[in-house]
């Protein structure tokens, strides 16, 4: 499994966010200018990011983007998720799809729930206090 582009780009933008204490609040040109991503890239992960909860933003002076709530209470499952949805490995385990030409007979399907929540287990482990610290 690999990232998209994009919530690589939402994990490094929110840890630079991060890193302002949660409590300044910083603008999304500060944010691409931290981070080396272009403004408009960063424009649109603060539009999901703010949507999901994990940003606030405020119009006007004094105004920009700060965190929602605690960076040790936010996750990688919950950057990752904001960008992405709901983490599947496989697309069987979402309600309503059907578009697997072995799913009559799939004896697999069953324990996929199973992996998942494995997978969004070990990401929302790793809070974005860990991901927001700089390298020795």
């Amino acid at each position: 499994m690999r990232l998209s582009s994009m919530a690589d780009y939402a994990v490094v933008t929110m840890s630079a966010a991060a890193r302002h204490c949660g409590m300044v609040r910083v603008s999304a040109a500060q944010l691409a200018q931290e981070t080396g991503l272009p403004v408009p890239t960063v424009q649109k992960l603060v539009s999901l990011l703010t949507a999901a909860g994990l940003l606030r933003s405020s119009r006007g002076t004094g105004g920009g983007l700060k965190l929602a709530r605690p960076a040790a209470a936010i996750s990688l499952a919950d950057i990752v998720e904001a960008v992405e949805g709901p983490i599947a490995l496989t697309s069987c385990v979402d309600n309503g799809k059907h578009d697997c030409a072995l799913e009559g007979s799939c004896t697999v399907r069953p324990h996929w729930g199973v992996v998942n929540a494995a997978m969004r287990g070990a990401l929302a482990d790793v809070p974005l206090t860990r991901l927001a610290e700089t390298a020795a």
